[in-house]
């Protein structure tokens, strides 16, 4: 028996423990990510902001989430991720309250410094690291289910928060969600994830394995990083600037709402077809597909086509639907559960930094150059991410 698997739970319930993750992710996108796509309208009209200010919360947030997320990763190996989940909601009710509050922009920001704390620890690399912490090698499947019930986040969230400030507004609307993190949240959290055996007690420190592996493996591990941040990049940027580029491109506004459809769907079923048929496949199989695919769809955007935008937003929506569970599983596989949850709080501060960077930059490039250089560009950095998957081995690292 490994070092590890003495501090485990004698039995793990994985499915329960998927789905109780699953619907906290949920209700974690769903207030943090995704809520300035409902919100920051109302907010700004409300209190006379630039709307520009009122988004650039959650550029604050992912900032403080990246900077806290290694510190998040390093307690979950040492203690479990019990305590850090059961923290995250409540963080996220103390943000929403402030939230709901704020009065100035100064008070705005602070929410969103709380929020980007709840972030760092609620979110999926912090749920992905639970995982690995609690099921070892087995938690491939288990994140693969996590990520297809976590991707409704959005098809909840949006209609959801829409109904609620249509009804009771902005402010009542973020009381609601603080209400449901403290009454759901924070039970399932507590009541359904485990605890490490002797977590933090006696020799609970050397189950986590530091982050100073051998040369090759550092070099592995900083690719791996660095592939992860480019499309992350990538990725944040298509998110926020995908629809106006394909607006600007000529495509009617209809369409361009159509083709915006089909990218979730296409993740789904992207993470259906990963879990049933691709599940027995090394993970950076999975990572070069991701990005082949990603690739295609971003060059097929540049056409300006309407027909061929269909395609290239189901093309792109499998390959990010694909790379969301390969951003869990492929540093379990490499380097092992040992230490998983410091790993993936190293690699998510990157990742985090590059989300909150990636719409400025690509704001700049779209208002000044155009739709079609900005796709351009996003292509050529995932052309680069390619070419560093094929640097990834295909079997566990000595």
């Amino acid at each position: 028996m490994t070092r590890l698997e003495s501090h485990l739970p004698v039995s793990v319930n994985s499915v329960r423990l998927v789905v109780a993750l699953g619907i906290t992710q949920i209700l974690a996108w769903g207030s943090t990510f995704y809520l300035p796509a409902v919100l920051a309208g109302p907010i700004a009209r409300d209190m006379g902001w630039p709307l520009s200010s009122v988004v650039g919360g959650l550029s604050w947030g992912m900032l403080v989430a990246g900077i806290c997320s290694p510190i998040a990763g390093r307690f979950i190996d040492r203690r479990g991720g019990r305590s850090v989940l059961v923290f995250s909601s409540l963080m996220l009710s103390a943000g929403l309250l402030m939230l709901s509050v704020a009065s100035n922009l100064w008070l705005y920001y602070l929410a969103w410094s709380l929020l980007g704390v709840a972030m760092a620890t609620g979110l999926y690399d912090a749920a992905f690291s639970t995982l690995g912490t609690l099921l070892g090698e087995r938690a491939r499947g288990a994140i693969t289910g996590l990520t297809l019930i976590g991707g409704f986040a959005s098809t909840v969230g949006w209609p959801a928060m829409a109904a609620l400030e249509s009804w009771i507004g902005w402010r009542e609307t973020c009381l609601v969600l603080v209400a449901v993190h403290v009454l759901i949240g924070v039970p399932i959290h507590w009541l359904v994830v485990p605890k490490l055996l002797d977590a933090g007690r006696g020799s609970a420190p050397e189950v986590q394995v530091p982050l100073t592996l051998g040369r090759s493996a550092r070099r592995l591990f900083w690719l791996l990083a660095g592939l992860l941040t480019v499309i992350a990049f990538v990725m944040a940027s298509l998110s926020v600037h995908l629809l106006s580029s394909l607006q600007q491109l000529g495509l009617p506004a209809v369409t361009v709402l159509a083709v915006g459809m089909v990218i979730g769907p296409a993740q789904v079923v992207a993470r259906v077809l990963e879990f049933s048929i691709a599940r027995h496949l090394h993970p950076t199989w999975s990572v070069r597909v991701g990005v082949l695919v990603s690739l295609f769809g971003i060059c097929l955007f540049i056409s300006g086509v309407p027909w061929l935008a269909f395609v290239a937003a189901a093309l792109y929506g499998a390959g990010n639907g694909i790379l969301t569970i390969a951003r869990g599983t492929l540093p379990l596989v490499l380097f092992g559960p040992q230490g998983y949850g410091a790993r993936m709080g190293a690699l998510a501060r990157p990742m985090l930094l590059a989300q909150a960077a990636g719409p400025f930059a690509a704001a700049f490039v779209l208002s000044s150059q155009g739709a079609s250089t900005m796709l351009v560009l996003m292509a050529i950095m995932v052309s680069v991410a390619l070419c560093g998957s094929l640097r990834l081995p295909t079997r566990p690292s000595a």
